[in-house]
């Protein structure tokens, strides 16, 4: 087969390429973005991975920090040696560990038309969820199943708003002389 014109071509040189930007994006494509904030600050670039992690006390390789014993043939049991490091940057360990006890917050929430709907059911029916399906307001033509769900969902994401709405319903109302 022919080759091609481009090919055949000699390469000329493109002084109207920088080439030490070209190099920076090259390098930074090639490095990847790490996520978490505390390993990013204390990374080194001229380090290799395994060395990082290493001085930050995290495993690069899990296999080899934690190793499988393998029993031997006569049933001695031979104690595998794991690499010890020196960590160096203890700090980044206890970020992490902080971090990781924090509880974690739900923020599953609802619409507010989902709120409404189940607060008007509540409010016209209180537990009677046959007679919620029936409802005209219930335009999605919900099962009694699945307004129970609904709501308990409801109960779920918003526990004191929900309480606070309960207890309006169950104040007696002024009577209008």
């Amino acid at each position: 087969m022919a080759k091609t014109k481009q090919s055949a071509r000699r390469k000329k040189f493109d002084y109207n390429q920088d080439r030490k930007k070209l190099k920076k994006k090259f390098i930074k494509k090639s490095n990847p973005r790490i996520e978490n904030e505390q390993i990013r600050n204390a990374w080194d670039n001229r380090k290799s991975s395994a060395r990082n992690l290493q001085e930050m006390g995290l495993a690069f390789d899990p296999n080899r920090s934690l190793p499988i014993k393998k029993p031997s043939l006569l049933g001695r049991e031979r104690p595998t040696k794991a690499p010890v490091g020196i960590v160096t940057k203890p700090y980044v360990l206890n970020q992490l560990e902080d971090e990781a006890s924090r509880p974690e917050k739900d923020s599953k929430t609802l619409s507010s038309d989902l709120i409404e709907y189940a607060q008007y059911m509540i409010r016209e029916h209180s537990d009677n969820y046959k007679a919620m399906a029936r409802d005209e307001k219930n335009y999605y033509q919900d099962t009694p199943k699945q307004i129970k769900r609904k709501i308990n969902e409801y109960k779920r994401c918003h526990p004191e708003h929900y309480n606070a709405f309960i207890n309006s319903l169950a104040a007696p109302q002024p009577m209008a002389q």
